[in-house]
């Protein structure tokens, strides 16, 4: 098929996302689907922001009174217990559903509900792995369903870690088996807003204040007062804060102690884009040496992707540069990664540094304790920063639970203390553990080096030589043999301990039947792809117009030469080097094979990597996704292959493809 294919703006189908079971979107252009059973208003106002701009949707909740200040609680129900929490993330809102679930009498202060950590709605989908989808259940299994039916299921397909420049697997992770032995949901990705809305519709927007931020505190050992940023005071019988890394209640724990740089700036964004294997892969880490990219399937059409990059802190970019710099970084990547950057507005890319806090032994005193990100913030590499904010929310509304059970069959005060060293002790070995893992997983995914002299500087000639680089033999060897063990124990080692949850897989969280095949075969996995094949010019003397798809027919020959002779599913290239019967392309078997036709100046095969070889005559070789077909010598007639779930545009455009 020789004739130019005019360009079509992508306009997918619905039946391309069906699969990812997400029917609301995650940006800022999409309304939202809810549950029947929250009810939001809409109109939220806030004194401590009045007069500043709302754009985004806001859950309502209540706004801290002087009316409503100062409350004793002794003059409520005695045998409530009152719990402060200060933040109302992901972390402090799961801990005040579970606390409110134990029957206690829950407030919660947070500065700016709609904010999510500063970011709000910009910020994007976040991943909630079996283990947190596990602790919701137990915790409230309406509210857990509501979570699963809107998240896009990931962990029903492959996942793990690629060369960053070649884009080949180098270890594939099995995230769907440890889920289904221990009967807890696969893994899900959901909008951080729209899990936000949904917790706080369960929790009551007469139990969140927002526009509240508590700023300081006292322990008096009977009871906790709290202090807002407008002077305003509550009491309560303990403070839990859930303020996120930068914690003020942590800082009037254990005084300023800095969080610590991991080395890395973040540049992250979401777009419109549907690989063409998105049916059987839902998340990569793309590898390389001091930089790495994580893409991930986010529903809706949607994919969203991080750039890691190593560099000091506090670095800026020039004024709509974000993309422009992530191109030259990454601009010699797999087209996985290059096409995902091409695909994404300028002002749809976030720029952060990544701060984590080492792991200490200490998380509270007296009265008082820290969740989630206060006291364990971790780096994103594994997803499990929400994942463990979750399980602390979990166990310790749990212990407080045991506690006041115990104190009322003795008849004797409840030991809040005590109880809240109980869920510390019970929580901080597994949250270092995870901790651990994160640092290791971004040391491991930016020191990768496919080939001996990456990175070496003038020793860097030996890369053209391919030596597998020996740190690369063996780190895939100890990750064949870890990853499996690493991944049943985080995603499924704390499943056992929660109570008032029946093990239960449902049967939408089903993987496909080939699943296993893809694990073990890449050439399956190849085969999978559902897309259509595409050669796009990229010769020197090439009819950029020239865009052509390939036919999946195993009775069609697709002959390249020098002349059409009225068939349409010629190539046509009429120029010197090319002979009257050049090459011709076949399909067969889910994949499509080359043959050079005895032409006079053959034909050449190069992959992404730049090996290059010559294709026999009158033998059929299997050509992959980004390779190159060079027709004749000299590069001036080549094409490459690219796989699109539609029409990609032409290269002469600006456009959501790369043609290198």
């Amino acid at each position: 098929m020789a004739s130019a294919l005019s360009y079509n703006s992508m306009n997918l189908s619905a039946t391309v996302f069906s699969r990812t079971n997400l029917p609301i979107p995650i940006t800022r252009d999409f309304p939202v689907e809810f549950s029947p059973y929250i009810q939001f208003n809409y109109n939220l106002r806030s004194r401590a922001r009045t007069g500043q701009k709302r754009s985004l949707t806001e859950v309502r909740a209540t706004v801290a009174t002087r009316e409503n200040n100062t409350v004793s609680s002794n003059s409520s129900d005695q045998k409530k217990l009152r719990v402060l929490v200060a933040g109302g993330g992901i972390g402090g809102l799961v801990f005040a559903l579970a606390a409110k679930k134990k029957g206690f009498e829950v407030m919660v202060f947070e500065r700016d509900l709609s904010a999510v950590r500063g970011e709000g709605q910009y910020r994007g989908p976040i991943q909630i792995q079996s283990n947190a989808l596990a602790a919701l259940e137990a915790i409230d299994m309406d509210v857990a369903e509501e979570v699963m039916r809107v998240g896009c299921i990931t962990g029903d397909r492959i996942n793990g870690l690629v060369d960053g420049v070649s884009g080949t697997w180098y270890v594939k992770f099995d995230t769907f088996t440890p889920a289904a032995e221990r009967g807890i949901p696969v893994t899900r990705v959901i909008s951080r807003m729209l899990l936000q809305q949904i917790l706080a519709g369960a929790v009551g927007d007469e139990i969140i204040f927002n526009g509240s931020n508590v700023v300081e505190f006292q322990d008096l050992g009977n009871k906790v007062n709290v202090v807002l940023e407008n002077g305003e005071c509550y009491e309560g019988d303990l403070l839990v804060g859930a303020d996120g890394i930068w914690s003020k209640v942590r800082k009037n724990l254990f005084g300023l102690e800095e969080a610590v740089y991991s080395g890395y700036t973040c540049y992250t964004g979401i777009t419109d884009f549907v690989p063409a294997d998105i049916s059987s892969v839902g998340y990569r880490v793309f590898l390389g040496h001091k930089q790495y990219f994580v893409s991930s399937d986010v529903g809706a059409g949607k994919m969203q992707w991080y750039a890691f990059h190593k560099e000091p802190a506090g670095g800026a970019d020039a004024p709509n540069g974000k993309k422009e710099r992530l191109l030259k970084i990454f601009g010699g990547w797999c087209d996985n990664v290059v096409d995902l950057l091409l695909a994404t507005e300028e002002d749809a890319i976030l720029r952060r540094d990544i701060y984590d806090r080492t792991p200490t032994l200490t998380w509270g005193k007296g009265n008082v304790t820290l969740l989630g990100d206060s006291v364990h913030a971790m780096q994103p590499n594994l997803g499990q920063g929400g994942c463990m904010a979750i399980e602390d929310g979990y166990q310790l509304a749990l212990e407080l639970e045991k506690t006041l059970k115990k104190s009322r069959e003795l008849g004797t005060p409840p030991d809040i203390a005590a109880s809240l060293r109980s869920y510390e002790t019970s929580r901080k070995l597994r949250v270092a553990i995870i901790h651990g893992m994160a640092r290791m997983a971004a040391i491991m995914a930016s020191t990768y080096k496919a080939y001996l002299g990456v990175g070496l500087g003038p020793l860097s000639f030996l890369t053209k030589f391919r030596i597998p680089h020996p740190g690369r033999v063996g780190g895939r060897i100890f990750i064949d043999k870890a990853m499996p063990l690493m991944l049943s124990w985080v995603l499924g080692g704390n499943s056992s301990k929660l109570e008032g949850r029946p093990p239960s897989c449902r049967l939408s969280d089903k993987a496909d039947d080939q699943l296993r095949s893809w694990f073990e075969d890449d050439d399956a996995l190849e085969r999978a792809i559902d897309g259509e094949w595409y050669l796009i010019p990229c010769g020197h003397e090439n009819d950029a117009s020239q865009l052509i798809r390939l036919n999946r027919d195993e009775k069609t020959t697709c002959i390249i030469g020098t002349t059409s002779n009225g068939d349409s599913s010629r190539i046509t290239v009429p120029l010197p080097q090319v002979s009257e019967n050049h090459a011709c392309i076949t399909y067969k078997d889910g994949g499509f094979y080359l043959s050079d036709l005895g032409s006079k100046h053959g034909t050449w095969l190069a992959d992404i990597e730049e090996k290059r070889y010559r294709v026999p005559p009158n033998f059929a070789v299997r050509f992959h996704p980004s390779d190159v077909i060079e027709i004749g010598p000299g590069q001036k007639v080549a094409f490459r292959v690219k796989v699109m779930q539609a029409t990609p545009r032409s290269p002469e455009k600006d456009g959501i493809l790369q043609s290198r």
